[in-house]
């Protein structure tokens, strides 16, 4: 009879109860409402229209403004186009409750060679981005991309390596512990100018996430 009791005393104690499945379901609860408000920050931060972002998603705009409003239940069919037109990860909209923690997880990406590792949540304000240059092949010379534009201002810091910088009519190399800043509208590219891998720090407001156009050069 003692083991009995003990044994029912143990399933009283199972946490997949009616109290534990209630628990679960408001957590849920929590979490979806959340979705809406994300999705129009990221947009917003984006400075994109629901017009924009219904032709790169195939999604309706109703359908958009149901979700930002909490009215749409949002499904996976309808978040992974979404995170991709922001270029976030999935679980940055749909995270869980906030606890207090200020840590991020930030998860590293490659792009034109080079990786960048998001130090920000992409919820407003400046980004800050960590970046790597590979070194050039044994030998040789890193070939300079093409200058590019775009709106914004960015800051960046050199950590680490030798970073070569093409501003308009302006070649530069920086080092380690030196900065720079500079109205991105004036076309600019980054290379690696050493042997060993560049790390610096970026930073810029919201208009620098939009899509690059390419520069104009001018005839002589």
């Amino acid at each position: 009879m003692p083991r009995n009791r003990e044994v029912q005393g143990a399933k009283g104690a199972e946490p997949d109860g009616p109290r534990a499945r209630e628990d679960d379901g408001a957590d849920l609860a929590e979490v979806l409402s959340s979705v809406g408000p994300r999705l129009r920050a990221l947009r917003k931060d984006r400075g994109t229209t629901l017009v924009q972002l219904s032709e790169r998603t195939g999604i309706s705009l109703s359908t958009l403004s149901r979700l930002e409003s909490g009215q749409r239940r949002p499904t996976l069919e309808l978040l992974l186009p979404l995170a991709k037109a922001h270029g976030v990860q999935l679980d940055e909209m749909v995270g869980a409750p906030a606890t207090g923690d200020p840590r991020i997880h930030p998860r590293p990406f490659t792009r034109h060679g080079q990786t960048f590792i998001p130090l920000t949540r992409y919820l407003g304000g400046l980004h800050a981005y960590k970046q790597i240059l590979p070194a050039p092949p044994s030998g040789t010379l890193a070939t300079p991309p093409e200058q590019r534009v775009h709106e914004g201002y960015e800051w960046l810091y050199v950590l680490s390596g030798r970073l070569r910088l093409l501003l308009g009519e302006h070649d530069l190399i920086l080092t380690a512990g030196e900065a720079a800043e500079f109205d991105t509208r004036t076309p600019h590219a980054f290379t690696n100018a050493g042997d060993t891998p560049v790390e610096f720090l970026s930073l810029f407001g919201p208009q620098g996430e939009r899509l690059h156009v390419r520069a104009r050069t001018t005839e002589n």
